[in-house]
């Protein structure tokens, strides 16, 4: 699913594809995914521009006019700029004709994702029990050891807990867990002062490096926007069951921690391990090294590698 960095990266994308575009028609083909009424969705956003991008977390956050348009895109969902005359996926469930003759289409294979209109001025309630943002001040090692302390659940869970933190999904946590050398099922009442003191500046050196590599691209979520991210490059445990540790060559594990999928290896990450500090710059990817040619470039339909 889309976490902080494919966000990121779709925020940074449409404003460069429809900044100050003006919604001339709104379609709605799958009503049950606008959280209001869906003829009241269109007729408040027809006329309105485009005016900012941001993202709370896992939410889009597009101001408009007078209005916030708000859209979380679960598990598969996309968003593509295309002109009307492209063929439409039977997956395209919202439409947004723009006033330079193109469409905003957003996908999605579930119809998981949501989409709503809030005030300007009003109460943005869907972001009162997020926690901090990664990359905020507030996220720091006194807050992560007063958030810890007292919690008898794995780490894994709580870094899939957007109280704690907002924006971390399944990948990041598994690689995190992974990068501070910790079993994804130790407690968080058991993680030594050194472990919670790394947690902050590791978790904002994994984001910052998929950000920078426009995310990730894997079989159970691919990007959209002409943007082919690039950080599945420098995955380290995620999605590698089988396959050799980076570290110690031995083989990476799956078992279900909060009921998702978690890679780790059990030689690397103990129980009763410490934990040592993440190298970002050392290549863990031995046989699996791969060359990135080049960064993306934009391009008049979007964002692409070269």
């Amino acid at each position: 699913m889309p976490e902080l960095p494919e966000v990121e990266t779709v925020v940074r994308t449409l404003e460069l594809l429809i900044p100050d575009r003006r919604i001339e028609h709104v379609e709605v083909r799958v009503p049950k995914m606008i959280q209001m009424d869906a003829g009241e969705f269109c007729r408040r956003l027809e006329g309105q521009h485009f005016r900012r991008f941001s993202r709370r977390g896992k939410y889009l956050i597009f101001q408009m006019d007078d209005v916030y348009f708000i859209a979380h895109m679960r598990m598969e969902g996309k968003f593509y700029v295309q002109r009307p005359e492209e063929p439409l996926s039977k997956h395209i469930h919202v439409i947004f004709d723009l006033d330079d003759g193109t469409q905003l289409r957003y996908h999605d294979t579930r119809k998981f994702g949501t989409m709503e209109l809030m005030e300007l001025n009003g109460d943005l309630r869907h972001f009162h029990e997020l926690g901090p943002e990664p990359f905020d001040d507030e996220f720091n090692p006194d807050y992560c050891r007063a958030f810890l302390k007292k919690r008898r659940v794995p780490i894994k869970q709580v870094l899939l807990d957007q109280s704690f933190v907002a924006g971390i999904g399944n990948i990041y946590a598994n690689e995190i867990c992974f990068a501070l050398r910790i079993d994804p099922r130790k407690r968080c009442d058991q993680l030594t002062k050194a472990q919670i003191t790394a947690l902050p500046e590791i978790t904002r050196q994994i984001l910052s490096l998929a950000i920078e590599a426009g995310g990730s691209s894997i079989r159970s979520y691919t990007s959209s926007l002409g943007v082919t991210g690039r950080f599945q490059l420098q995955i380290q445990v995620h999605g590698r069951e089988g396959e050799a540790c980076p570290l110690c060559g031995g083989p990476i594990k799956k078992i279900a921690v909060a009921q998702r999928g978690t890679y780790y290896c059990p030689h690397c990450q103990k129980k009763r391990g410490t934990g040592i500090e993440y190298d970002q710059n050392r290549d863990h990817r031995r046989d699996r090294q791969r060359k990135v040619d080049a960064e993306p470039v934009l391009t008049k339909s979007g964002v692409s590698g070269r």
